[in-house]
């Protein structure tokens, strides 16, 4: 073991050491259907006047630190109730580790149902708490029972619901997700809406129904992935301790101005979705179709399918230069499955084509 092998083993945590980094293959040449990233570009005219605004940006100087006119574009834009207060980040991905850190108590647990994103059980650890994981049925339903029964056994200080859920696309029943909010008032309750652009429902009007209720929401799925920026909406006296811990200046100049303009022509990223959901159903039905292929109903912009053998599928798929998601050893109720992005019309059809030719090999 080399000098710096022995020093790191030394220095870092053993839960950093046990694990993995967040691994982004090399998509160059590619169809990219693996991120979730809207496939569209921006008009010529919107992204002439972006450059335009963008040239004016004072690089040399600090954002102002309380982003007022970014928060008012982002309320405006995603109707966050005026009684909320917003705390920005760079991407979810910055505010889900506030959180974590915010929350780290000794023994402090935070809870997701299994499979779902992979940074809420990432950053929870980096944080030093606790992940409990509570299993999805076999439908990647929300079991609301034994959520429940984790949430009553372990007390977790935050529990996370994406709405709809990554990877499987499933929109759980709101009803279930509102009677577990109201039967742990000791627990925040963070609902993950990243895909909210491609199912049209929120939970963004219902923050004032419950003192434990946050919204989260990203600009990434909207078409906006480069820019990094992500937020959080809840009630005052939770936001205003989380902001504790944001990092100052954590949204740089060039996002809040990118992100402001452009949430000016929000009818422009909208259309865009509108796109994307009839394209899915297209997509759906004709993978539907497709003998040993089973895919399931999906309210993000993404389809869940699965195939005999997912790793054959996608070392094909990738030998055809389409580059898609193998999920199927990230938990057990994903055996089989791949994750495919919607893409443009032309990139479904590559897709597709290159697909059907994989399955056969």
């Amino acid at each position: 073991m080399s000098a710096s092998a022995k020093l790191a083993q030394r220095i870092f945590r053993a839960e950093v050491l046990g694990m993995h980094a967040y691994a982004v293959p090399d998509a160059r040449g590619m169809v990219k259907l693996d991120a979730m990233e809207n496939p569209y570009a921006l008009p010529e005219a919107l992204r002439a006047k972006l450059a335009a605004r963008l040239a004016e940006v004072a690089l040399n100087r600090y954002p102002v630190p309380s982003y007022a006119e970014l928060i008012a574009a982002l309320r405006a834009g995603m109707e966050i109730p005026a009684a909320a207060s917003v705390i920005l980040g760079n991407g979810s991905d910055e505010l889900i580790s506030m959180l974590s850190v915010a929350c780290a108590k000794p023994g402090a647990v935070m809870l997701a149902p299994l499979p779902g994103f992979v940074m809420y059980k990432m950053s929870a650890e980096l944080a030093g708490c606790r992940f409990v994981g509570v299993p999805l049925t076999p439908q990647f339903q929300l079991d609301a029972t034994a959520m429940r029964a984790a949430i009553a056994e372990h007390k977790p200080a935050v529990v996370y619901v994406a709405y709809p859920n990554n990877p499987t696309g499933t929109l759980f029943d709101a009803a279930d997700v509102a009677r577990l909010i109201a039967a742990a008032p000791a627990t925040l309750f963070v609902i993950d809406e990243a895909y909210q652009p491609f199912t049209g429902k929120t939970w963004m009007g219902r923050l004032g129904e419950f003192p434990n209720l946050a919204v989260m929401r990203t600009v990434s799925k909207l078409g906006l992935a480069g820019l990094r920026l992500g937020l959080l909406a809840g009630p005052p006296e939770l936001v205003s301790e989380l902001d504790k811990v944001r990092p100052p200046y954590n949204v740089n100049v060039l996002t809040e101005v990118a992100a402001v303009l452009l949430l000016e022509d929000k009818a422009v990223l909208d259309e865009q979705a509108a796109l994307l959901r009839a394209e899915r159903e297209t997509l759906r039905a004709e993978l539907a179709a497709l003998p040993g292929v089973e895919v399931f109903a999906s309210d993000a912009n993404f389809l869940l399918l699965r195939v005999p053998d997912a790793a054959a599928a996608f070392h094909g798929l990738r030998q055809r230069e389409v580059l898609v998601k193998n999920v199927s050893t990230m938990h057990e109720l994903l055996a089989g499955c791949l994750r495919v992005t919607v893409g443009t019309p032309e990139e479904n059809r590559r897709f597709l084509d290159a697909f059907q030719q994989a399955l056969q090999d």
